[in-house]
């Protein structure tokens, strides 16, 4: 029999009673003190904050992931706020680039090769004891990794993280769980070049090959494991729509770079709604960056304005698009078919800006959303200039990780002399600014796409509506009390647990009113609480 020591969904570690160790064989291989999971968890915590850099903290901490879950999830309950960024981002960015060089363990997923196609069926088995189990698989081929590009199969990390996350927030089992790596190779050169790294040393397979690769794995897995949600992530912005495109109306599946993001906009743009009192049709919006993110962002924004009731054109024209090379025009080579569905009619235009403040000088927006991970791109002249257009100008500079940033929200704080409605992607200190402490809210995809997830689970969804996002966006306002000068436009990370079960209990009730659940629900919140994992060990039989 193998040693439950071995096995990190079981083990307890120095947990195990006097009689568990004389039943499973393991007297003499641990000290002898039997520890409870707080005395355990009292040591972990202790060990992290004698340390000063997070990236030691994020590898200490998943070296106990590799070898005892309920004892790593244990210690991330106690400060979620804290380790969240710990365990992923901002951290996790180091983590990625790091991954071949520190590699030390599989920590349970699986990495499909494009050069071994004939036995995916046969790794894919690998990765987990049961196929029943598989309830929920995070797919990445690392190509477009948060703000820091193709990182190949370093992008596991991601997957590994992502679940992770699912877990402490929504309470996603985590024998339940599949990390998928898909190695297509990759065009970074420091990764070609590099003896450390892991993953195929060639340039990526993209286009119709690599699509027909995607279709092979997604009828294999479909066939491996009954009613599992595909999460799509960090793919390249050639393939990220075109797979989510492909398989929506079929699939259980969404991309949470493409549509997670996009619901967090548009449940911090209600929030900027209600502080000032304008309704969501009255606002324009710029967004600054045009891949996958930017794409996903003008999807939700503009199917929230149309479930409003506003004329689905007259809603594009509420959203532009900004990217390298300016605002997105349909005269422009090479667009995405994303970008080209919100290209302005460049003869619409008086004059084409030559930069980002003659552009708002132009559209007079009154929400300025950042996804380019180009460093203080939001500049004084340009939020200020924006300030002259709309009281309360909304600015997010959402890159990740942070040094990627567009602006710094102190800095929107003072140029706006307070009046400026901030979210930004990695967390953020209180500000005090003229007396006024400002709270921030970090649109951060942790307070949805774990709630969203795990209600697309309990209900086994034939697929994913554009109803059933909305409804997540929307369920997250329900906690804020923005009557306060100040207060965050999100909720708190803090309260990700709180927030993670309303998102699940409105996806339910959601898949029930739109018929596609296939599963019977008598009671939403009570079906969500009943397929909570809570970190806690179990006796053995």
């Amino acid at each position: 029999m193998n040693s439950p020591l071995h096995n990190p969904y079981i083990n307890k570690g120095t947990a195990f009673t006097r009689e568990e160790r004389k039943a499973y064989n393991l007297d003499g291989l641990l000290p002898s003190k039997v520890e409870s999971i707080e005395e355990q968890a009292e040591r972990v915590l202790a060990k992290v904050n004698q340390m000063s850099h997070a990236y030691d903290k994020h590898r200490f901490l998943m070296s106990i992931y590799s070898t005892n879950r309920t004892l790593f999830f244990y210690v991330i309950s106690q400060d979620i706020k804290g380790l969240l960024p710990i365990i992923y981002t901002p951290t996790i960015a180091e983590a990625v680039k790091a991954f071949s060089k520190d590699y030390f363990n599989p920590k349970d997923a699986v990495y499909l090769s494009v050069d071994d196609q004939e036995n995916m069926e046969e790794v894919l088995k690998n990765g987990t004891a049961d196929l029943s189990d598989v309830k929920l698989m995070v797919i990445t081929d690392g190509e477009g990794v948060l703000g820091i590009g193709d990182w190949g199969i370093n992008g596991a990390a991601i997957s590994i993280g992502k679940l992770a996350v699912y877990t402490v927030a929504a309470g996603l089992n985590p024998s339940e769980v599949l990390p998928v790596v898909i190695d297509a190779g990759t065009n970074n050169e420091e990764l070609l070049h590099d003896s450390s790294y892991l993953g195929l040393k060639k340039e990526r397979m993209h286009g119709e090959e690599y699509l027909t690769y995607i279709d092979r794995f997604v009828q294999t897995a479909s066939d491996l494991f009954s009613n599992v949600l595909f999460h799509w992530e960090d793919f390249g912005r050639e393939h990220a729509e075109v797979i989510l495109n492909n398989y929506r109306s079929t699939l259980c599946t969404f991309n949470d770079d493409i549509q997670g993001t996009g619901i967090m906009i548009v449940a911090a743009l209600n929030s900027v709604v209600k502080v000032t009192g304008r309704p969501l049709s009255d606002h324009k919006v710029v967004i600054f960056g045009a891949g996958t993110a930017g794409i996903g962002i003008a999807d939700m924004i503009h199917t929230e304005l149309v479930s409003k009731g506003m004329d689905a054109a007259e809603a594009k024209k509420r959203i532009v698009l900004y990217d390298r090379y300016g605002i997105i025009h349909t005269e422009q080579k090479g667009l995405t078919s994303g970008q080209q569905r919100y290209a302005l009619d460049k003869d619409s235009l008086p004059e084409m800006p030559e930069n980002l403040v003659e552009t708002i000088e132009l559209i007079k927006p009154t929400v300025l959303i950042g996804c380019s991970g180009q460093a203080h791109a939001f500049s004084e002249e340009v939020v200020k200039t924006m300030h002259t257009y709309t009281d309360r100008p909304a600015v997010f500079p959402i890159s990740n990780p942070s040094e990627l940033a567009e602006a710094r929200a102190e800095d929107v704080i003072k140029w706006t002399d307070g009046k400026g409605l901030v979210v930004t992607g990695s967390p953020t200190d209180p500000i005090v600014y003229e007396g006024c402490t400002f709270h921030i809210g970090q649109a951060n995809n942790a307070l949805l796409y774990p709630g969203l997830g795990q209600g697309l689970i309990i209900t086994q969804a034939h697929h994913v509506t554009d109803g059933i996002l909305l409804a997540a966006a929307h369920s997250v306002n329900e906690i804020q009390d923005l009557s306060e000068p100040g207060e965050a436009l999100l909720p708190d990370v803090g309260d990700l647990r709180n927030v993670s079960r309303l998102v699940a209990t409105a996806v339910v009730n959601q898949a029930i009113k739109e018929n596609i659940s296939r599963s019977t629900i008598n009671d939403s919140a009570e079906a969500v609480e009943a397929h909570t994992w809570e970190p806690v060990y179990k006796e053995f039989d």
